[in-house]
């Protein structure tokens, strides 16, 4: 499912990157937000990368119990890619990574000053080299879209996969 309609944000305030660990995803109605200033860094890929993944050991996704647990994980760390990646190749660079997670939905968004809409190639081309980004965002989240900023330059591109069960 993809969309570019506006999505409103996750439940509760969250505090920043040094959010309180707990023993799993927070309870039904609460959330937690953690936020990754990315702006004008290198190597910003990798660094979402290993942001996410400590949010997800903090959270209790990791390390992962059994094989459904492992692929969810791993699902979550390639949209975080993608999306990271494709504001650095398409929007001169991501601003801010935030993660947040309630217990049935973990929500990504990525934060640039890009004019442009992200979009699957269509038609999509499983052997022709790139531009498979937001086709593999399509594919492994429940729901993903585009939030414009009101009165300044950019948008957040956020995406929401299911928690494990």
């Amino acid at each position: 499912m993809s969309s570019t309609r506006a999505c409103p944000p996750p439940d509760g305030p969250g505090p920043a990157a040094e959010g309180a660990a707990s023993a799993g995803p927070p309870p039904a109605g609460t959330g937690t937000v953690r936020r990754l200033p990315l702006a004008g860094v290198s190597g910003a890929v990798p660094l979402a990368r290993d942001f996410t993944r400590q949010a997800l050991y903090d959270w209790g996704w990791l390390p992962a119990t059994d094989a459904d647990r492992r692929a969810a994980a791993e699902d979550v760390l390639l949209v975080v890619s993608e999306l990271v990646t494709n504001a650095c190749l398409h929007a001169d660079g991501p601003e801010e990574l935030r993660v947040s997670c309630t217990a049935k939905v973990l929500r990504l968004e990525v934060a640039d000053l890009g004019a442009g809409t992200p979009a699957p190639r269509t038609p999509h081309r499983a052997g022709r080299p790139g531009g498979h980004g937001m086709f593999i965002v399509q594919r492994l989240c429940l729901d993903w879209g585009v939030l414009r900023a009101q009165d300044e330059a950019g948008k957040t591109v956020w995406a929401e996969l299911a928690a494990p069960s």
